[in-house]
């Protein structure tokens, strides 16, 4: 899928995506959510993958 498919699924810019991927930008909890549908990934999975990493102190 491409990032200009993505985004327009979103309703967003091409470049949003773009930063997203790069970590330029953080992802809220609805946008998590809405990529999770029209991707097609479980947001559990991401969740739990995210709790795993260690916090720095």
């Amino acid at each position: 899928m491409k990032q200009a498919d993505v985004a327009k699924m979103l309703g967003r810019h091409q470049p949003l995506i773009t930063n997203m991927e790069n970590g330029q930008r953080r992802i809220d909890v609805i946008e998590l959510l809405e990529l999770a549908e029209i991707i097609g990934f479980n947001p559990h999975d991401v969740l739990d993958e995210l709790l795993k990493v260690p916090k720095d102190d």
